[in-house]
């Protein structure tokens, strides 16, 4: 059931114009970017020849163009998940769902697997421009697998702080906004952690542009992975226990 829910999450969102505008305009925005990081890698060339270590078309192309993309999908992402839960408390369809025999955890599952499933999506087609230079020149692919892991996991944290904000609310814009600045807080908590004391281990390591970036450079630590499955399991949780509550009003 926990599949069902999932493939019905993700038709539906693909019933609606928004998530091929997303898609479309992802490309658009990261194709541009893309190509104007091969013309500046094309005119580094030169200077890079002298250098010892040199980075490749991987650090001077992909990176850079992937983690302008996080930036955008921290905007983007609020009003993927704002319809999750928001929309069937607004349509009268929750209770219906909450009183089925399926349990919550089923519920909130299926919906995350659905919100999962257009990340897998959108990372998968974005991934596709740096592949297109295999045929031209060495990519590391260590690097670019270490990205891609990279880039799920952040979305996979927005989708799951964002299907739980939009379990508080019937009011998608609501749902949307309180998204962004949940997401916007855990973005720039890195910054507070470098003017407070002992940030860098206690407040910085709440922040999601932290890990990420580690992962981006190819550093491949269980920590990172870690604190992503860490924050997508608790806020599927509080999810679960808020619906639990609806169930029991």
């Amino acid at each position: 059931m926990i599949f069902t829910i999932a493939r019905h999450e993700l038709r539906t969102m693909f019933l609606s114009p928004l998530a091929w505008v997303i898609l479309g305009v992802m490309q658009m925005l990261l194709g541009y970017m893309f190509l104007a990081q091969i013309d500046s890698f094309f005119m580094l060339q030169p200077q890079l020849i002298n250098l010892q270590n040199t980075p490749g078309v991987t650090d001077i192309v992909v990176a850079p163009m992937f983690q302008l993309s996080a930036i955008i999908l921290l905007m983007v992402m609020p009003l993927i998940t704002m319809r999750s839960i928001a929309e069937e408390k607004r349509n009268g369809t929750l209770s219906l769902l909450i009183s089925s025999p399926l349990s919550m955890t089923e519920i909130v599952l299926g919906k995350f697997l659905g919100l999962f499933g257009f990340v897998v999506i959108l990372v998968s087609l974005l991934m596709l421009m740096p592949l297109s230079l295999y045929s031209g020149t060495a990519l590391d692919f260590g690097k670019l697998f270490s990205i891609f892991i990279a880039m799920l996991l952040l979305l996979g944290s927005f989708a799951a702080i964002g299907l739980y904000l939009s379990s508080l609310t019937e009011n998608q814009t609501i749902a949307a906004v309180s998204t962004f600045g949940a997401l916007l807080m855990l973005w720039m908590i890195d910054w507070l952690g470098d003017t407070v004391e002992d940030g860098q281990t206690v407040v910085a390591y709440l922040s999601l542009l932290r890990h990420h970036q580690s992962l981006l450079e190819g550093v491949f630590n269980t920590g990172d992975v870690a604190y992503y499955l860490l924050l997508i399991i608790a806020f599927l949780v509080l999810t679960v226990r808020q619906l639990d509550r609806e169930r029991l009003l």
